[in-house]
């Protein structure tokens, strides 16, 4: 017997699937972004950055999705709060991706001379945010605002590296004019960071309103 409520929830669950299929695609770019930039290959980089085509397919399949279920479904309440999630989340994914590109962008530029310093905080940067992406769609799963509160917490320790690692490259620009070229593209890079993290607090912010029907910024 034909059930609607379980078919409508059958297409709620796979849109929700894209969106993590998308959020791993995203996440496997930002790895090899930055696993690019440590090894200085290029071909990794530009192999990630070809990835990208997947990330705004499954976006555009997403939204297609979302506005033909509000359009036929009709859905209510937290229904629909899901599939207004759903949209917003599949933008934050993308720019995620997006500043992945980026980031392989300059790992192609740094990769013809050794850095003037080790990557230290760059990768810390890194770990913190591969972390908080996970979390993220960890708590888009399993609806934990426990989860988010922790993401959160990530969010401000990246924001910390940043401020601490521009400080610094802004003084190695002050002392040696030469080591500018390399410098900018580092804090570039630092600057991709803290904005995926800012974007994937969004996607916390998203889950949020879905489980409370409240929105807005959770720091």
């Amino acid at each position: 017997m034909y059930n609607p409520r379980a078919s409508f929830e059958k297409h709620l669950e796979g849109l929700e699937s894209l969106l993590l299929e998308m959020g791993r695609a995203a996440e496997t770019m930002l790895e090899q972004a930055l696993a690019a930039l440590a090894r200085r290959d290029v071909d990794l980089a530009e192999e990630t950055i070809l990835l990208d085509d997947r990330v705004d397919y499954l976006k555009q399949v997403i939204e297609s999705k979302s506005m033909e279920l509000i359009a036929t479904q009709q859905p209510a309440a937290k229904d629909l709060r899901r599939i207004l999630a759903a949209i917003l989340i599949a933008s934050d994914i993308e720019r995620v991706a997006d500043y992945s590109v980026n980031i392989c962008e300059s790992a192609v530029r740094l990769a013809d001379k050794p850095l003037f310093k080790p990557l230290i905080d760059i990768p810390k940067m890194e770990q913190l945010v591969v972390k908080m992406l996970k979390q993220s769609l960890e708590a888009f799963v399993c609806r934990s605002l426990k989860l988010i509160e922790q993401m959160c917490a990530l969010d401000e320790e990246v924001d910390d590296l940043y401020d601490a690692l521009y400080e610094e490259l802004k003084q190695f620009m002050k002392q040696d004019p030469t080591l500018v070229d390399q410098a900018v593209e580092l804090v570039l890079i630092s600057r991709h960071l803290e904005r995926i993290a800012d974007h994937i607090t969004n996607i916390g912010e998203r889950v949020y309103y879905v489980e409370t029907g409240v929105f807005g910024e959770l720091q």
